[in-house]
């Protein structure tokens, strides 16, 4: 299958079945949006909208988190992974958005970029989710998916990647196809073991059709009977030293007998 044919795949699957995707982040506005998204590198959104409503309710503002110290900022996103860092880039960033912006989240991609915490990623996610620009933000799902799929080729960063979905997606697409590839790697093309029984995309899978050809699955087979072979040896390495652990307490008295 051509590449181009394997994107109108995918888009048209997408746009048929799932026209509307969202962020699972909960936030009520641009600047939630920000903080938010600051807060999940690295950690599961589940976790950020767990512990992000109390931290909303003590800094609702941009003013009010430039003015906190990053020990009490700390105190409310202890449980995220990296809360030191955090709290140092949240209170950073809301210093910055309030000097520099006006309190208002800026739309540009390098504007986004001059607040702490705020890389390339986070900025393409503001820029696509608030502003409905065609930016496409690479996180580790969109990386794997993308090209498991088939979408990239030789795509080793995360700038590579998003510099090859964006000249081959259709403009008008872009900022959904993120949700798309984030969505459908969290959920179904799992990391460790992709779900391809229950995906709706194997009809044009690059991964799906290379892992299913004869070889692959003669490897596969192979690899099943070899970690068979492998658990039965282990079973009887431990039968072996139990036996022999037993013998090595046996008292004279029983030897005797």
């Amino acid at each position: 299958m051509l590449k181009i044919d394997r994107y109108k795949a995918f888009v048209a699957y997408f746009s048929t079945h799932q026209p509307n995707p969202i962020t699972e982040l909960h936030y009520r506005s641009p600047f939630e949006l920000l903080v938010a998204v600051i807060l999940s590198a690295q950690c599961t959104d589940k976790r950020i909208n767990q512990i992000a409503p109390a931290l909303f309710e003590r800094f609702p503002t941009p003013e009010s988190l430039a003015a906190a110290t990053v020990e009490e900022v700390f105190t409310y996103i202890r449980s995220v992974s990296y809360p030191n860092n955090k709290a140092r880039h949240l209170v950073g960033m809301a210093k910055i958005l309030v000097s520099e912006f006006h309190s208002i989240v800026p739309q540009g991609i390098d504007e986004l970029q001059k607040m702490p915490g705020v890389g390339r990623k986070t900025a393409n996610v503001i820029s696509s989710v608030v502003f409905q620009e065609p930016a496409m933000a690479v996180d580790t799902h969109v990386f794997r998916v993308s090209h498991r799929i088939g979408l990239t080729t030789h795509a080793k960063t995360p700038l590579a990647t998003e510099l090859q979905l964006i000249k081959y997606l259709p403009k008008e697409v872009i900022a959904v196809a993120h949700h798309w590839l984030i969505l459908h790697g969290r959920y179904v093309c799992v990391a460790r073991t992709p779900k391809c029984e229950i995906c709706p995309l194997t009809h044009f899978c690059k991964y799906f059709q290379q892992s299913n050809t004869e070889t692959a699955l003669q490897k596969k087979e192979l690899a099943q009977v070899q970690k068979a072979k492998f658990l039965q040896k282990t079973r009887k390495s431990k039968q072996l030293a139990k036996g022999l652990e037993h013998y090595a307490v046996r008292s004279p008295v029983d030897d005797a007998e």
